[in-house]
């Protein structure tokens, strides 16, 4: 918030009071921000890595970004299944160039390769 007031010509130091003051009365909690945004763009479809990067670029420290992934880890392959399930079916992919088209669509998305490769199950 401080990155877009000072960018619209704000004066450093109001800015800094007026957080402070939001910040201490409850109004400005980063930590419920994340939580909700990362809630929020997992029911959407995305990804731990898309998210992580999203809250990244939101100004967000890397230990609070980590917090408030860390109890979603186990849903993460549920979330990417369904997903991709949504997208495309339930079934296989017939090929290799439809492989290709699904996994780059589901690392676009934000999702590890690893995971990826778990859930398209290429035909061996």
């Amino acid at each position: 918030m401080a990155r877009k007031l000072a960018a619209r010509g704000f004066v450093e130091e109001d800015i800094h009071a007026v957080l402070d003051h939001l910040v201490a009365e409850g109004f400005v909690d980063e930590a419920r921000l994340a939580e909700h945004y990362v809630a929020e763009r997992m029911g959407k479809g995305f990804g731990p890595l898309r998210i992580r990067g999203e809250l990244r670029e939101k100004g967000l420290e890397d230990d609070l970004i980590e917090r408030s992934l860390e109890p979603l880890r186990d849903e993460w392959p549920a979330c990417l299944a369904d997903t991709c399930d949504r997208r495309f079916g339930a079934e296989p992919p017939v090929d290799r160039a439809e492989y290709g088209r699904r996994a780059r669509f589901l690392e676009q998305r934000g999702f590890p390769t690893d995971s990826i490769r778990r859930v398209l199950r290429w035909p061996d």
